[in-house]
């Protein structure tokens, strides 16, 4: 029940919690693209609006947006204290290979 009613406190667009929401499904040590994340959301073409949620989403590293990267392999951004350092870092940690 306190999980359900701390997603209440959540600030953002429908859209935005959409993406969040899925963020916190994405196991530990695992990556996924903006376009995976697009896909699994059932907004196929919103790989970009997926990656703008990530980039506003003030509630990582809790909700792990560390955890999308971009199709061609690249980190992309991280909206998180300390930026694309602490993305990386975090993804090391997690024994994620980048």
């Amino acid at each position: 029940m306190f999980h359900y009613f701390k997603f209440l406190l959540m600030k953002g667009t429908k859209f935005q919690l959409k993406v969040w929401n899925y963020l916190k499904t994405i196991p530990k040590g695992t990556v996924k693209t903006y376009k995976q994340v697009a896909i699994a959301i059932k907004s196929p073409k919103s790989a970009r609006a997926v990656a703008n949620a990530c980039g506003k989403n003030p509630y990582a590293p809790k909700i792990p947006c560390h955890r999308v990267i971009r199709s061609d392999g690249g980190l992309g951004g991280y909206s998180g204290r300390g930026g694309i350092k602490r993305k990386l870092s975090l993804l090391k940690s997690e024994k994620v290979c980048i």
